[in-house]
């Protein structure tokens, strides 16, 4: 039986969506480059039995973090751009970031205004730390959603790490969805636990509380390297010991954190479904080494199969 489109999906509180995310081109590329990157790019979607793509809006972060960051900074273009200039072959739904403390309230409405809500979801992205100066703050862009465009589907990011360490990162996402948020993206999971306290505490508050509780879509994102291992712990992943251990003294950390991908979500889709909570994975493909990236893709490949079981 055909899956309805993603944004029905979500509006019902359904579960077993798959996405797929990715980074727009450099903004330095040519739109030559850009066009055959997107042409790549559809072709590799088109294997895949999908609910939708994500396309992320990169920030500079460095103000998370006093360490060096692992990879440069690289601006890339606008997602809302790449959608509409390069993936009109694109079919299915695209989730698009909006960092929004990079954008003045103006740029925010203009794009509001221009969304295609047949095929565009939105995720609003907060500042990377309580320091940092933002043209929009979270709060102000929700109102703005709600005042220009209510109609778009919104979601949220979910941070296990921020329950781990604050322990209120479920009331978190309870006053988002007061605001107008129907679904949640978790940032990359590598701590299983740290992620089924948070749906746990999630799902317990929701039932006090006497609401429903919406879909949670978990970032799973393999790690081929001793340095992308690092990259994941600058953004403020939490890796448990063993798994570090595991990682950097292997003779294939990407066959390896493959196999823990798979185990997290064959894991977390139990636990889920013992709840009664609404759920999907999203596999990050941000890297650009060949072997990572195609790694990805037959992860997404693995995970419909455990989805549509």
């Amino acid at each position: 039986m055909e899956r309805p489109p993603l944004q029905k999906m979500l509006a019902d509180a359904q579960g077993g969506m798959l996405l797929f995310g990715i980074t727009p081109p450099r903004r330095s590329a040519t739109p030559e480059r850009i066009r055959e990157i997107a042409e790549v790019t559809l072709g590799r979607l088109s294997q895949l039995d999908l609910d939708g793509l994500i396309l992320y809006d990169i920030d500079d972060e460095s103000d998370r973090n006093p360490q060096e960051r692992p990879f440069p900074y690289l601006p890339t273009m606008d997602p809302a751009a790449f959608h509409t200039d390069y993936l009109g072959e694109w079919d299915r739904a695209v989730v698009v970031y909006r960092c929004v403390g990079k954008y003045a309230e103006e740029e925010l409405r203009a794009w509001l205004d221009d969304a295609d809500t047949d095929r565009v979801l939105g995720v609003f992205v907060g500042a990377s730390s309580g320091g940092k100066p933002v043209r929009t703050d979270l709060r102000r862009a929700q109102a703005l959603r709600d005042e220009v465009r209510p109609d778009l589907p919104l979601g949220a990011v979910v941070i296990g790490e921020r329950h781990a360490r604050s322990g209120d990162e479920h009331l978190r996402m309870l006053t988002k969805q007061e605001r107008g948020c129907t679904f949640f993206i978790s940032q990359v999971i590598y701590d299983l636990n740290e992620t089924k306290n948070l749906v746990s505490d999630y799902f317990y508050a929701c039932q006090e509380r006497g609401v429903a509780p919406r879909p949670i879509i978990f970032t799973l994102s393999l790690c081929g390297s001793a340095k992308t291992l690092e990259f994941l712990q600058w953004l403020g992943v939490d890796v448990p010991g063993w798994l570090e251990n595991e990682l950097r003294h292997s003779a294939d950390p990407l066959a390896d954190s493959y196999r823990e991908c798979l185990a997290m979500a064959r894991d977390l889709q139990a636990f889920c479904e013992s709840l009664g909570l609404p759920h999907g994975f999203h596999v990050e493909s941000v890297s650009i080494r060949k072997a990572e990236i195609e790694a990805a893709t037959r992860l997404a490949g693995d995970l419909a199969s455990i989805l549509r079981a």
